[in-house]
């Protein structure tokens, strides 16, 4: 009985660290699908942050504490062939951890993921 309470506690603790690496796996894999898509960089940049809204929500992650960075291979995001590289930071909160005292901060695990995806050669390229 000593034992089981902790080894409760690390199959809790471990199911919540897996699902925010799958939340922030599959929010950065998203964005980087929206990015190519889109037809500018401002509009990309918005459907990238409602991609990462939604993502990282369904898996019951804090997406207002989540930092998203774009980076593209070439000066022009939009030239078809050039690859854009999204990269998605969030922070996953261990269970039963009181905020009390800012312990939420200690008991939370950053994580990070990033995904490359490639601009089509068949997207229009407008002159």
């Amino acid at each position: 009985m000593l034992l089981l309470v902790p080894l409760v506690y690390l199959v809790l603790a471990l199911a919540s660290i897996q699902g925010g690496a799958l939340a922030v796996e599959g929010a950065a894999r998203q964005a980087a699908r929206v990015a190519v898509q889109a037809g500018d960089r401002e509009s990309a940049e918005a459907a990238v942050e409602r991609a990462v809204q939604v993502a990282l929500a369904d898996y019951g992650v804090d997406a207002d504490g989540a930092s998203v960075t774009v980076d593209c291979q070439s000066a022009d995001c939009d030239a078809p062939g050039s690859r854009i590289r999204v990269s998605v930071q969030a922070s996953v909160a261990l269970p039963l951890v009181p905020d009390v005292l800012s312990l939420d901060r200690v008991g939370s695990v950053p994580l990070e993921a990033s995904a490359t995806q490639t601009v089509s050669r068949f997207a229009a390229v407008e002159p």
